[in-house]
């Protein structure tokens, strides 16, 4: 049965699972000196039209923490969304892997960072004993399912590297960003600013894995040495790397973010109807999020829907994934309709 609590309930994309078993025939060298690790990273470099340093490691949360500890020392702080995922859901990794460094949480709309907002937390202090600002982080999609737009973004790098801060994106669903706003990925990253990108694949359809793509490579120093002591380097890297391989020729991660979009606005659609339910944030990549009575949420879990009501700023989220069939979307909504009469 699908759900729509996330979109890591999902299995492995086809595409995805083919190379991965293609990998597997046979040996190969161990810890990232293979083909597929060179050929999925060279179609990468296509992808963004950059030359960027690219990792791979197990998971988002070690993409971003290393990341971030790449850019910082202990003494820094991190501007952020208040909602944003390396605040509210990595138990204290970028904090771990930095030696310290400090999240600054900051207010916006719809889950986005703002030129402003940045610059109140840039400007709140200068004294030598509060965290001196390094890095900017942008999730994207946001925690709440809204999108940064390429001049939103170009807004507050230049106002980042003007000020001496370095430019994060977590991109944990930046195949469903890119394939909700039709433009190529190197116009919402490197373009825009960005320094380094973690690329998620475990939420597009990879079995396992992320992407930490340095578009400026001095930034890359040690990377490979933090990845190692952080147990982030697969002896059989292989197998992290094949599943890209799989998603990115042909374009299959952009047309399986798609549908996932796609999914997300039939369900939003779809609400529109139903009475008590109300859309809390634009529905821009493949989250819903929505308030409902109590007493429908709890009909729906009595029913067997899965679905998180403790992320974003309340209400319910419900995620599509790559997978996600019209036929499971139109049921819930029917059960909706049938709890709310």
């Amino acid at each position: 049965m699908q759900h729509f609590a996330s979109d890591n309930y999902a299995g492995i994309c086809p595409e995805a699972l083919d190379a991965l078993l293609a990998a597997n025939a046979g040996h190969a060298p161990a810890y990232g000196d293979d083909e597929w690790t060179r050929r999925v990273s060279d179609r990468l470099r296509e992808v963004f039209a950059a030359d960027c340093d690219i990792y791979f490691v197990f998971n988002g949360t070690a993409a971003n923490s290393l990341a971030l500890a790449s850019l910082c020392q202990s003494y820094h702080g991190v501007i952020c969304h208040e909602l944003a995922h390396v605040e509210t859901d990595e138990c204290g990794g970028p904090e771990f892997f930095s030696n310290g460094s400090k999240l600054l949480p900051a207010k916006g709309e719809n889950g986005k960072l703002t030129p402003q907002t940045v610059l109140e937390v840039i400007t709140r202090r200068s004294d030598i004993h509060y965290p001196k600002p390094r890095v900017v982080t942008l999730t994207q999609a946001t925690e709440l399912g809204t999108l940064y737009r390429p001049d939103e973004i170009a807004a507050i790098a230049e106002l980042a590297h003007q000020n001496g801060l370095r430019v994060h994106m977590d991109g944990a669903r930046f195949a469903n960003a890119v394939a909700a706003q039709g433009i190529a990925p190197g116009d919402l990253t490197w373009r825009a600013g960005v320094d380094v990108l973690c690329f998620g694949g475990t939420k597009m359809g990879l079995p396992v894995g992320e992407a930490v793509v340095f578009f400026d490579r001095s930034l890359a120093q040690d990377f490979a040495w933090r990845c190692k002591q952080a147990g982030q380097l697969a002896s059989k890297m292989r197998f992290l790397s094949a599943p890209w391989l799989g998603m990115l020729e042909g374009d299959a991660w952009l047309h399986r973010a798609g549908h996932a979009n796609a999914m997300a606005q039939r369900l939003a659609a779809g609400l529109a109807s139903i009475p008590g339910a109300s859309l809390l944030f634009p529905v821009e990549a493949n989250g819903v999020f929505v308030t409902l009575p109590a007493a429908v949420q709890e009909g729906l879990r009595a029913l067997g829907w899965r679905f998180y009501t403790f992320i974003g700023a309340g209400g319910a989220r419900f995620m599509c994934a790559w997978d996600t069939h019209p036929d499971r979307v139109d049921a819930l909504l029917a059960d909706l309709r049938a709890l709310s009469a």
